[in-house]
């Protein structure tokens, strides 16, 4: 990483600088704010509350994306209280041992990380459940509950959406893992535990599995029909009855579907490559579907 270490007293700022170097870290030291704020491209900032007559503000503004780490001699509103409300992320105590600085550093690191990581994968879930048009209240649905849906797309937007609506982190299992009844029974209250592959559980642990999850909050998810369970069963049908028909879809109706899902995806000519067809063929199939492709 590369760091500003804002620090008036020389010999301390050249002692951050030769152990976080050790480490594999790029410093640059500078002893006035007026100096720090001519460049802004660091990932951390360490910044001095010590130096007079400084002001921090336009410091913390101007490095705003980075993790800005206060080292303070003592605590008090103008060293600490106010430079965090401006947008820092955390301060440490002189003296200080440089593990303890590196701990700060690398806990901050990783929740950057895991904010733009979740950032990515909100930006998926919604791209990916776009085409979901199904509404329902939340806040009268009680867990656990069942879905049945053969599409699991739809299972999987309620569960998220679900989530979502009740401000609760999501905790994902599969049936098809051999240690999923294990992690079921030892997961607490504070998480919404979305189950999916209900249909591959044997008859004689059903009645096992639904007393497992009876105090908890969970949605199960299954691509078949449920039947005798206590629980509420939310039957999801998908918007053409393609999915529902419970077999394998004639080749017909699958060419069907996707021209009618995805021709707004992909232009006409990688659309006829993916079903194997010429683009004449695709005209064709839009005609005898009476498929519409609107400009």
């Amino acid at each position: 990483m590369k760091i500003l270490i804002i620090e008036n007293e020389v010999y301390l700022a050249q002692s951050i600088a030769t152990k976080l170097g050790e480490l594999g870290h790029v410093c640059e030291m500078c002893t006035s704010t007026r100096d720090a704020i001519k460049s802004n491209n660091y990932d951390v900032v360490l910044l001095s509350t010590n130096i007079n007559g400084q002001d921090f503000n336009p410091v913390i503004e101007t490095f705003k994306s980075a993790i800005i780490i206060l080292m303070v001699s003592y605590i008090s509103n103008d060293t600490v209280s106010k430079p965090l409300s401006a947008g820092a992320k955390d301060y440490i105590l002189k003296p200080f041992m440089i593990e303890e600085l590196i701990r700060k550093i690398d806990h901050y690191q990783d929740y950057e990380k895991l904010k733009k990581r979740d950032a990515a994968y909100k930006k998926y879930l919604t791209h990916s459940f776009s085409t979901v048009t199904h509404e329902y209240e939340h806040d009268t649905i009680e867990l656990p509950i069942f879905i049945s849906s053969s599409f699991q797309k739809y299972s999987d937007a309620f569960a998220f959406e679900h989530a979502y609506e009740k401000d609760l982190p999501i905790h994902f299992i599969t049936l098809s893992d051999p240690k999923a009844m294990s992690e079921i029974e030892s997961l607490n209250q504070d998480s919404i535990l979305y189950i999916i592959d209900y249909q591959t559980l044997k008859k004689g642990d059903r009645k096992t599995f639904c007393s497992l999850i009876s105090n908890k909050k969970v949605i199960v998810s299954s691509t078949d029909k449920i039947e005798d369970v206590e629980h509420r069963v939310l039957e999801i049908k998908s918007e053409n009855n393609i999915f529902d028909q419970g077999d394998i879809l004639p080749i017909e109706d699958y060419v069907k579907y996707i021209v009618l899902n995805y021709q707004y995806k992909f232009p006409d000519i990688e659309l006829s490559k993916k079903l194997g067809i010429s683009r004449k063929s695709l005209w064709e199939k839009r005609k005898k579907y009476d498929i519409i492709k609107k400009k």
